[in-house]
């Protein structure tokens, strides 16, 4: 397992002065990368190795949205290696000890050279201590969305919304879907399934269903393909 503590910021809070989702995505990702940085299979190892880790699927469950200012502390851990898919557990505490969010990830390792997946390398195997998966009910990494979808404006891919895999970053994915909420929408539970990845300048078809308790977005290209589905429930 590998935690960091932290604060939240005002950078990352929203007009009531609570953290949003796509912050506790980014705490999330930011685990997971210092944990490979520390073990030596990082960014650069990656680069060197040509592969690069792919978010599947995201299902993240919020019980609290801390405010600002708050200590909070992010945790993670593998818990599964299966073929060329990396399974991870993420969880975030306030400073008593409370578990505030928590999360089910499972990741695809791509050899870009190929262009296919890749299995993990026996230095990514042995890097990773795999800990005990966490308890919570987790649903299928495919998010099913209804035939009949409204459709909304196109936007293009901007600069700021690519990482250093030069494709968008799946926090971003989130963000966009969230233009789509119902005013006073609070997210307590959502699930993403990424199919494609999209890049700069590619444009962004959004279609939207649901009502005030579930909303689902895809975001496509063109041709009505998803980049990603997102579902959003609201906070019971």
């Amino acid at each position: 397992m590998y935690s960091f503590d932290s604060r939240v910021r005002y950078s990352e809070v929203d007009s009531r002065g609570h953290i949003t989702l796509p912050s506790i995505i980014d705490y999330f990702q930011d685990c997971s990368s210092f944990q490979s940085e520390e073990l030596g299979v990082g960014i650069d190892y990656l680069m060197e190795q040509g592969l690069i880790w792919v978010l599947s699927s995201w299902q993240i469950e919020i019980n609290r949205y801390p405010q600002m200012g708050e200590k909070i502390a992010v945790s993670t851990w593998p818990y599964g290696f299966k073929g060329f898919f990396g399974y991870r557990n993420f969880t975030m505490e306030d400073g008593n000890g409370e578990l505030l969010a928590y999360a089910n990830s499972i990741w695809t390792l791509l050899d870009l050279r190929k262009g296919k997946p890749a299995r993990l390398p026996s230095k990514m195997q042995e890097a990773y201590q795999l800990s005990p998966q966490l308890p919570m009910e987790c649903e299928s990494r495919k998010v099913a969305f209804p035939e009949e979808m409204e459709g909304r404006e196109p936007f293009p891919v901007h600069k700021y919304h690519i990482d250093t895999n030069q494709h968008v970053n799946n926090g971003k994915y989130i963000s966009m879907a969230q233009e789509y909420l119902p005013s006073g929408f609070r997210t307590g539970k959502m699930r993403a399934e990424y199919r494609k990845a999209a890049v700069y300048e590619n444009m962004i078809f959004p279609f939207v269903a649901g009502d005030q308790e579930k909303i689902t977005v895809k975001l496509a290209d063109g041709e009505g393909k998803p980049y990603a589905i997102i579902e959003l429930e609201e906070k019971k």
